[in-house]
Formats: structure tokens, sequence, C-alpha cells
């Protein structure tokens, strides 16, 4: 496939610097197809290509003559083919102007059918002088200059980034340095500009680039190639004033290697969609052809493609005739439609791999060991700006390879930032996105933050209480983002009660809150309620949600009830005496013992199978669905089968066996059993994901060494799993989102937040009341759901709070508490509260109405917190509000108590809302009152009842 070419944008007065011909060719080496031989340097006077005649091609004649549209068979965008002409012979004659085809078409009457340009009128007088005397001066052009047609919009970037060059603040050549092996080898080059807000544009095109020794490598295009067979230079970038260098090696320039079934041919298979699920890369295959899927079984492929239907799939004595060539290219019938162009270099590739005899790899093939992606982050301005991203490939001898065109790319969020199939980023609306590059088993991310054009913006003095404000504050700087203000006491109170505690708020609490002139009495009430029984309550609630604590599961086999409470009891332990998390993870994941003597053996009773048991560890203490990796290597994270099966191994030696009490098993280490590869059935080591290959002695409890290693350190995935469940909690949202849903497709909306979280978690040795003190005290989580102009399409970016539906538990509880009526559940006393149910099985029908987890399985989606009508109806109709303001009379007591209509309201409004009533709602309760006088305590019950059954009271706000 054709790199894009070099198209220099100095012609429009961007830069004052002018392009400097690469000097000295070798004598043996003629400029790449010029015109004619380029004399010395033409004095001042004479016409400047660059300057002068660059801008008439590119703008007023390429539209009509680029490798895209080829009027009269004339290019004009190299030297050589404008050399070469057309229908009607060479373009141009260098020395005679009125002999030269362009020269003689430019001249012609306006209404002539043969004027060149035919469309935006005829060249001004001056322009055809200058391209008059440029011919008569030998029509000298630069050396390897390609010239490119600019479009509209391209024109517009011009002048933008020529308004913004006067505030170029950083240029980088991207990659930083380059190597170069063998003939073959070539990388794109991309040039970032940065300037002074922070903003970044794809300057590559409008810079002054050259190599600095054309004798070992050069540009075709913006396309770096060898040229010698070993030696060094720099690549160098001129735009705005600044010039930046990157240092680029030569090593077996002049040799070529020989093509590759692994490292050639399935890369074309990946990127022309070939071994995707839905083609050939499904459980059956397609049209009787299979392959592995997304290509993880390489040597299966290469007999499938080779060995099957012998002489058709393939055709070594006719190449082009393979019906693998005939079928990518259209050229039969093919049900996956045409995959790629005859002319492209993934045809050109399986056509060389075919022609050498399609051989296989010998077993020293390099492997490929990593991609990177460049730029990782960029700032881009408005709409329909573009970034070129390359991707780059390190393999296992030391190598590397420009992928780019060969990489799968995808968006997380099209409508802020799209990427097509070669790597070039169009913006969108304001907001964050990922842009996706996938290669081998390997995929990496950039993030791409977009703001609006010409925005006028001055970054607030914001008020920063810690870590947490400031890179919250940062990101929304980085989007032009203004948060909004903080939140009043009132709506702190009742956030916090909910939050922190799982309680909404007594009326007392609010009054004596807001009376209190203590400027620190936020971060005092955050304490109070973090010492308070229903903060462990509310966690150990959580926890056992993620550890499916529940009877009746597995066929009602063990764990029964009993078991069941018993390890609701033993974590409520854990929690209530502040234990540390991953303490708690550590002994669950090394628990041996009896379901009943040693309660958190249970945790190894939820789940028997060990492939589901596996998943459900990543899950629940990583954060990571690995489901996919089961069957084939996951299509948009890092994870292969090799992880899955290697992760696998830990659980692999687990023993149970019966005791005489039918309720008790007892967990082991068995010493024996192994995980077998799917695929290959190889019997695969321990080895932590993402991690190392453990050093382990035979018979020793493999359990163990994964506990030590989960809750380490060593392991990057477990704190920010828990900081990000911690922080969703508060927040309504997980900086990743779903929280259990961890991969490189799916990153973090704020990488540096999420980092520090867990580093703070880390520090504070997993105290879980300090960690949620920082983020109750922080302006972030004290901000008011009232949103502005910049922040109403914010849903990840913490510029606001978040409107979050009070989970089930807790609204069931909130019921029972405003209108005084106890609720009884199994094996819990009258009046416990819904959040200290301790089996997952035990439930009603408000809590399944308004989506309680099962804890069939770990998933966080199993918490519904989406409102529905059914909920709607069961408020309105059911016995959930209307019966319990019977039962509890809270109404008639206030009444019998004699207390005013005033300090009734202001009661019910504190009791539901958590604030006082507002003019207009008390006007209009004045009104009901008076049309009705001998009605007053069912018109306050009715009151009672709309408040209960408002949007307002079930929210959290």
């Amino acid at each position: 496939m054709k790199s894009p070419l070099r198209a220099s944008l100095l012609t429009l007065a961007i830069t004052s610097i002018q392009f400097v011909a690469q000097a000295n060719p070798p004598a043996a080496q003629a400029p790449a197809a010029p015109v004619a031989a380029a004399p010395a340097p033409a004095p001042a006077a004479g016409v400047d290509f660059i300057r002068d005649v660059q801008p008439i091609f590119e703008n007023k004649c390429l539209e009509c003559h680029n490798p895209n549209k080829v009027k009269g068979k004339l290019l004009m965008d190299t030297a050589a083919a404008l050399l070469k002409g057309g229908d009607t012979g060479p373009g141009l004659v260098s020395g005679k102007p009125d002999e030269s085809e362009i020269i003689k078409r430019v001249v012609l009457p306006k209404d002539h059918d043969d004027i060149m340009p035919p469309k935006g009128g005829p060249l001004a007088v001056n322009e055809i002088d200058i391209l008059k005397r440029w011919i008569a001066e030998g029509a000298k052009w630069p050396q390897g200059l390609t010239l490119q047609y600019k479009t509209p919009e391209q024109r517009k970037a011009i002048a933008e980034l020529q308004k913004k060059l006067p505030t170029l603040k950083n240029l980088q050549i991207l990659p930083e340095r380059y190597s170069l092996e063998t003939k073959r080898d070539y990388h794109r080059v991309v040039v970032l500009a940065t300037f002074q807000d922070a903003t970044t544009k794809d300057v590559t095109a409008a810079c002054d680039l050259k190599v600095a020794d054309s004798k070992v490598a050069a540009l075709d295009g913006l396309t770096l190639k060898p040229v010698a067979d070993a030696g060094s230079t720099e690549i160098i970038a001129s735009i705005g004033g600044q010039t930046v260098k990157a240092p680029v090696t030569v090593k077996d320039g002049i040799k070529d290697r020989a093509i590759s079934f692994r490292l050639d041919c399935m890369p074309v298979f990946m990127r022309g969609g070939c071994n995707q699920g839905g083609c050939h890369g499904a459980a059956r295959g397609k049209d009787g052809f299979r392959t592995s899927l997304f290509g993880m079984d390489p040597a299966g492929d290469f007999v499938r493609i080779t060995r099957e239907m012998p002489g058709r799939r393939i055709n070594l004595a006719i190449p082009e005739e393979s019906a693998l060539i005939e079928k990518a290219v259209g050229a039969v019938p093919h049900s996956g439609n045409q995959c790629f162009e005859p002319e492209s270099v993934y045809n050109k590739i399986l056509l060389e791999w075919i022609a050498a005899g399609a051989p296989d790899d010998k077993p020293d093939v390099a492997k490929c060991t990593g991609i990177e992606v460049y730029p990782n982050q960029i700032v881009m301005e408005g709409k329909n700006a573009t970034q070129q991203i390359t991707v780059r490939a390190t393999y296992s001898d030391g190598t590397d390879r420009d992928v780019t065109n060969l990489a799968l790319f995808m968006s997380n969020n099209d409508p802020t930032a799209t990427i097509n199939k070669d790597g070039l980023v169009t913006s969108g609306d304001r907001g964050a996105a990922f842009m996706l590059a996938r290669f081998d088993v390997y995929s990496v991310t950039s993030q791409v933050l977009v703001i609006p054009d010409q925005l006028q913006y001055e970054r607030p003095k914001l008020a920063e209480v810690n870590y947490i404000d400031q890179l919250v504050n940062e990101n929304l700087h980085k989007l032009r983002i203004l948060p909004s203000g903080i939140c009043t006491d009132e709506e702190f109170v009742r956030r916090a009660f909910i939050d922190i505690a799982g309680v909404y708020p007594e009326a007392n609490d609010i009054r004596t809150f807001i009376a209190d002139k203590n400027p620190d009495k936020r971060a005092a009430l955050v304490d109070k309620l973090l010492e308070r029984k229903e903060f462990t309550e509310l966690w150990v609630m959580k926890w056992a949600e993620l550890l499916q604590i529940r009877s009746s599961i597995n066929n009602n086999q063990p764990p029964f009830y009993k078991n069941a409470l018993l390890y609701y009891n033993w974590l409520s332990e854990r929690i209530g005496k502040n234990i540390p998390i991953n303490e708690i993870v550590m002994e669950l994941l090394s628990s041996t013992g009896g379901t009943v003597s040693n309660p958190a053996v249970n945790f190894y009773q939820t789940e028997l199978d060990q492939l589901k048991l596996t998943e459900n560890v990543a899950q629940v203490f990583m954060g990571m669905r690995i489901q996919c990796a089961q069957c084939h290597n996951h299509p948009f994270d890092r994870w292969t089968m090799d992880d899955y099966y290697g992760f696998k191994a830990f659980f692999a030696q687990i023993g149970r066996k019966q005791t005489d009490d039918p309720a008790e098993v007892i967990v082991y280490n068995s010493k024996g059993g192994e995980s077998r590869h799917f695929l290959t059935q190889a019997v695969m080591k321990p080895k932590f994901l993402g991690g190392d290959t453990p050093e382990m002695k035979p018979g020793e409890d493999r359990r163990k060494v994964l506990a030590e290693w989960m809750a380490s350190p060593r392991n990057p995935f477990f704190a920010r799993n828990i900081a990000n469940i911690i922080w969703s909690h508060f927040t309504g949202v997980g900086v990743v989102e779903p929280v259990d849903d961890v991969r490189v497709s799916n990153p973090p909306s704020n990488p540096e937040l999420l980092t520090a979280l867990a580093q703070h978690l880390t520090d504070y040795k997993y105290d879980m009341r300090k960690f949620v003190r920082d983020i109750c005290n922080s302006q972030t989580y004290q901000r008011s759901t009232k949103v502005n102009e910049t922040n109403a399409g914010d849903h990840k970016n913490f510029s606001h709070a978040q409107v979050r539906r009070v989970r089930a538990e807790i609204l069931l509880d909130s019921i029972s508490q405003i209108t005084e009526t106890p609720n009884k559940f199994q094996g819990l006393p009258l009046g416990a509260r819904a959040v200290q149910i301790a089996d997952g099985a035990v439930t009603n029908y408000f809590l399944t109405t308004f989506g309680r987890a099962k804890r069939e399985s770990v998933c966080s989606c199993e918490v519904k917190m989406e409102p529905t009508l059914s909920q709607a109806l069961h408020l309105m109709n059911g016995d959930a509000v209307n019966d319990r303001i019977k039962q509890g009379r809270v109404v008639a007591k206030m009444v019998q108590e004699k207390k005013s209509d005033r300090e009734i309201v202001e009661d019910l409004f504190l009791r539901v809302f958590g604030r006082m009533p507002n003019d207009k709602e008390w006007t209009s309760v004045q009104q009901a009152l008076a049309a009705d006088p001998g009605g007053r305590q069912i018109v306050l019950e009715d009151l009672f009842w709309a408040l209960l059954n408002s949007k307002e009271y079930f929210f959290n706000h």
C-alpha cells in the first residue's frame, strides 16, 4: 500500500524556513526522476520552486492530476510524472516554455475545452509568468519532493496552523529513533507539534523534513527507507523556528530477508479480516475453509492453507490463480467480498510467499514481543482535525518493524474521535477517546482529547483539597471543561449519609449539621460516619456480592444456609476490625480446611468448576474478564490462551473430601493435577496474569503462592481494581467502567488518577476508612449535580456529581426508617436492615424489583441501578409506601403531638428529601390544607406518600 505522500505546506507562508535539497548526491546516483539536472543555486531573483511553483501546482493543478484522479493520463505530483506527460506527450520541455504542453494549456482562452485548470478560472498573469520563468530557468525540482493535492479542508488547516505557529512550544519526531534492518524495512515518520495551550497538531507534511546523510537512508514521501548497507544518520524536522532530530541506524540495508509465513502472511490474514469469527475464524470455518480465530494457531493455519485442497488454495505454478489470491482480490465470487486490491502490498506479500514455494518458517523464526503506538497522547482542536497514528512492533531477535499498515484500529468513542483502517484519527465532539491498535496478540491504546475550536477559555482557579482534586482538575483542564460548583450543605449531608453509611439522615442530623458553624464540619461528618457500624455493614454487603455468599447453589450442594451465614459472619468480623482488604484476600485464596470450621474455605465451594473459578478470581480481584481467552486469544486485550491456562494451573490441585457433617467439605492441596492448554494439550506451568512464572517446589500449595502475589505490589492490577471499586461506589462511575471490565480496549478515563488512587491505597496499607476519607473530603466528591454549558455532556471525567438511583437494600431500609415500620427477613430479627442480609438467596419482591444482586455470578452488572416502570408502579400502588404510612402512623403521631402544619411539613421534607420545603412547595401544601380543613391528617399523609414517590427521594444527588 502506498504511503501518504509528502506535501510541504510552507508555501503558504506558514514559516520562513525554505526547503533545502539534499546536497551533493553521489556521482553514481542521479537525483530521483529530475526534469533537468539541478544547477547551482539560483540567484535570489530567480524562481524558487517551493515558494513560487509548488503552490500553483498543488492548489490549481493537482485536483485533476493526482494519483487518485489522473485526467488525460497526466500526473503532476513528481518530476518524473510531469516529464513523462500524458495523452499529448511530455508535460514540459526544459528551457523552452513555449514548447511545453502545460504552458500551451494555461494560456488558452478561458472558454476553451482544453484550458488548464478547467475549474476556478484561468491562472493569473503572474502565475503564468512564474511557470514560464521556472521552465526557462531549467525547471528545477527538488530531489525526492512529491506534491499532494490539498482539499479546501486541508487549506483551512494550513491557515489555522499558520496562526498557531507563533505559540509553538515543542516539536517531536515520532518514533524518537529509527532502526532499519534489511532492504524491505521502512518506518513511517510523524512530526508532532505541541503548542502553549497544550493542543497538538500533526505537522509532518508541513515541516521541512530531511535526512542528514542521503547515502545512508532516504525519505520516500513520509516513509523512511534504507539506502546503504550499514551506517548512521539523522532525520531532521524544522518548523516555526524549531528544529528536532532523531537518530537513524541502518543494518543490512541492501540485503533482503526471506518472506515469512508468520511474520508476513499471518498479519495480512488478520488485517484482511480473514480469520475473524464472522469469516474463516468461526468454529466451523466458512465455505469449507477454517483458520484459527485471530491467527492464534499459525502452525495449524499453515497446514490448512498448504495441505488441504492441494493445487487449489495455493497454486505454486501460477500464484495469481491460487484460490487464496483470487478470492481475496475479488477475481472470483467470494462471500467475504473483496479483501484488498490486486496492487496492494497485502496481495504482493501473499504472491511473493506462494511464488517462493509457500515455505514454512524455521523453528527459530522471530516472534513479536510487543507493540508501541505513536503518539500516545494528543489534544486535537475542533472537528475534522486529523492525526496519523503509527505502530511499531518489536521482535525477539532484537529487530523492529513499522506495522501500521498491518495493524487493526478501533476507537472506543466514535462521537469524539474516529480512526480509519490506516491509522488516521479524525476529531469530532468534545471529549476523550482511546484509539486501540492491535497487532499479533498485542493491543495498545493512544489517548485522544478533543476540545472545541477557538474556545474562549481561561483555566479557573479551583480549591484543591488533595491529590484527587489536582488530577481531576488537570484532566478537566485538558478537555477545557469547567467543573460544577460545590453542593449545598443539605445536599452534602444527605449524600454522605447514603454513600458512607447506607442510611438516610434523620431530621435532627440535618438540622444539627446546617446549624454547625465549624468550617471543617464536612470533614468532621465524614469521620463520624466512618465510625458507624453501618459503614461496616455496607461494605460487608458489597464484598458478599463479589464473593457470591449465597446458599442453594451448585445444585443444592454445600454451601448450605449454615455455611453462607458462617462465611458472612467471618467476612463481617474481618471488615469490622478494619483488617486490610489485601490480608482478607490472601486469607481467602490460601484457605484450607473445613467449610464449617474455617468459613473462608467456602470461597472454593461457591464455584467448583476450575475454569469458572479461574475467571472469577481474575474478575473479582483484578477486574479482568478473561473468559474469551479460554478458547482463543482475547481480541481486544493482552490475554492469550497461554495466559489463561497458566493462571488456571494455580487451581488445578484443589482437593475436596466429605466429612460426617453433610454441611462441611474439606478443601486441601491434593498435590496432583495439571492445567492443559485447550488447543495444544500441553501441560501449563502456573503463571501470574501479566507477571512471571514462579519457581515452585513439587507439591507446594499453588494457591498460597498465588495469594502472596495477588495482594502484593508485584501485582499491578489488584490495588487499581480495589481502588476503582471504592471510587465507583462514591461517584457512580469508575475510572474504569464497568469496574470489572479492565482491558486495553477499555482504558481508564483518567489514567493518572487511577494510578494515584491505587498508590495511596497501597501506602495506607489498604486502610479503607483512610482511603474513603480522601474521596469524601475532596472537592471532586462534593461537587453539585447541576451542570454548566461545558460539562453537561460529561459522564466520566467527574466534572460534576452524578445523579444516582439509590440501591435496593438502602432504599428499602430508608422506607422502613422514614415510615418507622420495621422489616423482617429470614434468619434476622424484626427490625433488621436489608443491608444485613447474609444470604444472597434471601430476598423479597421489593428487593428483586429494585435490582438486588442475586449473587449467582461475580459480574458487577448483577446490581441493577436503572429506574424502571415496575419500580415506580410498586411504589405507587404496592404496600411498600402506602401501607407503611398507615402502619407507622408518623403523621398521626405528629398531629396528636399538636405540631403545626409547618412543623409537620418540614419534618416530612427533611425525612424524605433531606431539605426544607421551598416557598412554592409550602404554598401548594397550604392550599391543599385550606381546601379540606376537616381532612388535615389525610392531606398530610397524601403529601408524605407523594414525597416518597418522587424522583428526588429515590435518587442520590
